[in-house]
């Protein structure tokens, strides 16, 4: 049995896994779905202080309290900043680190929208998040991050909320003595209109670390669009 940590990205919470868990449950794993602070059910914490150093004591701070060792830890999106952080920080704990359409910092270096005010997640914040919140992103073409299907859509208008621009501002030095302190894997999504996705850089990233590079024909949001191949790909890295 294995124990999974699967880590949301921006706007989300654990209640985008829904359909994943499951999955995984049934082969007699467990699984943890952390809502990170401010987000979520957990929105009603959101302030301009919360950070990306917030979040990655959140998950560390679960994974302490509940004693986990060998975790297969997740991270989508946003998520890929939170995992990495964890992973300098607590990576006696971690047997494997799975990014999923994850950023994966440079040089362990995490540092997304530092002074620049012309960022698209700034410019949002500025506009209509008093600065300091990025809104949720709107419904265009028919879809919501990579989703098509309506009712889906519709369960996630429900739950996203707005998301803390610090946590993209701060910069973190994630740096360790190797070039990453815990064996992984990368899954792109490579769905129509993602041929300029920037997380293609992040998966050439993980492809110069010797680390397992895997496709999905889907959108972004692929523990939604995809959870078979999602809980697929988790399982694999059991053995990857």
């Amino acid at each position: 049995m294995a124990t999974y940590v699967l880590v949301s990205g921006a706007w989300h919470g654990g209640w985008c896994w829904r359909k994943v868990t499951p999955l995984l449950e049934a082969q007699g794993h467990r699984v943890y779905t952390p809502t990170l602070t401010g987000l979520g059910a957990r929105a009603h914490l959101l302030t301009r202080e919360v950070n990306l150093t917030t979040h990655i004591q959140d998950v560390a701070a679960l994974m302490l309290a509940e004693d986990m060792h060998d975790v297969v830890l997740a991270g989508h999106s946003y998520g890929g900043l939170v995992i990495s952080g964890v992973a300098c920080n607590a990576k006696e704990r971690l047997s494997h680190v799975a990014y999923l359409d994850a950023i994966l910092p440079v040089g362990g270096k995490a540092d997304i929208a530092n002074g620049d005010n012309s960022h698209p997640l700034v410019a949002s914040a500025n506009a209509s998040g008093n600065g300091w919140k990025i809104p949720v992103p709107a419904v265009a073409n028919g879809q919501l991050m990579g989703v098509t299907d309506t009712a889906d859509i519709k369960w996630m208008l429900e739950q996203l909320t707005p998301h803390p621009l610090a946590s993209f501002r701060e910069v973190l030095n994630l740096d360790s003595q190797q070039p990453h302190p815990v064996p992984g894997s990368y899954l792109l999504c490579t769905g129509d209109g993602r041929e300029d996705s920037g997380f293609i850089a992040h998966a050439e990233r993980a492809r110069t670390l010797g680390w397992p590079v895997d496709e999905i024909n889907t959108g972004h949001d692929l523990m939604i669009t995809e959870p078979e191949d999602t809980a697929a790909f988790l399982l694999r890295s059991l053995i990857g």
